[in-house]
């Protein structure tokens, strides 16, 4: 038998609920954690992070949790959370008591998530069985993505990983295979995806809106330009020697450029770089420009 098989067998704490001879005479696949949260300080420090979140945000109803993997599996908690949180009114009861109640009561849950997330049946990462059978990996996948959705600000500790071994039946016996998959976003990838603002977005999902916005922006900048005699008509053209750039710098932040800092009417493209490298030094300088841009 594989070893790793072996391993997670008795190490992970789900693994008396999932590999019983009835799951693996059915067949499919289950996938385990092969780290417990005291083997892994990252892992457990988003426990405790998320269990202080809950007990933080139902403080007010008396709610205490103790356990995820205990505590939330009935939808009980989860429950008093999405109406906290969202505002969502689940038809279902307030407490289960049966396991078909239970899973009933999950199940009109976890739509309920679906639908808030925008996710397909393929993008979820949880079930309804997974959660009632108190598996750790899906009931922390299920509150990381229901904490970002409805606190993005929420300082979840990053990196978060885990080591996971899938087990399958196949008509040659159990197949097992590794990886590592991550709970929570690396800190670099979280900070280079913040740097994508607005008009990325606007160039990548929305460019058939892109005339609108440019005509806004350019209303914008006739309305401050506007006071030194000037009239910006396209957005390419006339801001490709700076002139415009540094100009509207000045009048946002109510400071004169001197004039021998710059080429007010450059003749060559030296003095149209240098007016532009001089407009993202005062625009870096102010912090308003934190990723480099390429003057040329």
């Amino acid at each position: 038998m594989d070893p790793d098989f072996l391993k997670a067998l008795t190490q992970s704490s789900t693994s008396d609920r999932f590999l019983t001879e009835d799951v693996i005479t059915k067949g499919g696949k289950r996938k385990l954690m092969k780290q417990t949260p005291n083997n892994n300080p990252k892992l457990q420090e988003l426990k405790l992070f998320l269990t202080e979140w809950i007990n933080r945000t139902l403080k007010e109803e008396h709610i205490v949790v103790k356990s995820l993997e205990e505590d939330l599996y009935d939808g009980l908690v989860l429950h008093h959370l999405l109406e906290n949180l969202g505002s969502l009114k689940l038809d279902v009861d307030r407490i289960a008591l049966t396991e078909k109640k239970q899973r009933q009561k999950l199940s009109v849950i976890l739509e309920a998530v679906a639908k808030c997330l925008q996710l397909e049946e393929s993008q979820l990462k949880w079930s309804v069985e997974s959660i009632l059978a108190k598996d750790l990996l899906s009931t922390l996948h299920l509150l990381v993505a229901i904490a970002k959705h409805f606190e993005p600000t929420l300082a979840l500790p990053p990196n978060v990983q885990v080591e996971t071994i899938t087990i399958e039946t196949t008509s040659r016996g159990l197949k097992t295979s590794n990886a590592v998959e991550c709970i929570t976003e690396n800190k670099e990838n979280i900070e280079a995806q913040s740097k994508d603002d607005a008009f990325d977005e606007l160039f990548s999902c929305a460019p058939d809106k892109l005339d609108d916005v440019k005509k806004a922006l350019l209303q914008f900048v006739d309305q401050h330009v506007g006071k030194l005699g000037l009239n910006v008509k396209d957005i390419e053209s006339q801001f490709s020697d700076g002139v415009i750039l540094l100009l509207l710098i000045g009048q946002l932040e109510g400071y004169f450029l001197n004039l021998r800092n710059f080429f007010l009417t450059p003749a060559s493209n030296m003095e149209m770089l240098h007016n532009v490298n001089l407009a993202l030094e005062l625009l870096a300088e102010g912090g308003l420009l934190n990723f480099p841009v390429n003057s040329e």
